[in-house]
């Protein structure tokens, strides 16, 4: 599968997916599109999941014409992202075009008492 990572994505979960072709939105020169039109690049260049931290963009388009899947994290921090590497690439795995998924991630560890 081709995947996008946008501008806030950590970069470090490349490596965990294996098999997939992954760029980053600035790497192509992506970097300052909008959403809509960060998307319809993408899809116009055959990429079929975009990974976006932003959770407002399911508001923002109309997901229903939209060929690419979106996988959205709950949070950018790699620290906070890392131990949720299986979700994320369960996420990607299980993509089908014109999906919304968001990896719910806190915006802090949970203690273990």
């Amino acid at each position: 599968m081709w995947v996008l990572f946008d501008n806030g994505t950590p970069k470090q979960i490349e490596a965990s997916l294996a098999g997939h072709q992954v760029s980053r939105a600035a790497q192509l020169g992506w970097g300052a599109l909008e959403n809509g039109e960060l998307i319809a690049k993408a899809e116009a260049e055959g990429y079929e999941v975009l990974l976006s931290t932003d959770k407002n963009i399911k508001y923002q388009q109309n997901l229903g014409v939209r060929r690419i899947s979106l996988v959205v994290l709950g949070n950018q921090n790699w620290p906070l992202v890392r131990p949720y590497l299986s979700q994320i690439v369960a996420a990607v795995n299980s993509s089908k075009p014109g999906t919304y998924v968001e990896v719910p991630i806190p915006f802090r560890r949970q203690r273990k008492y």
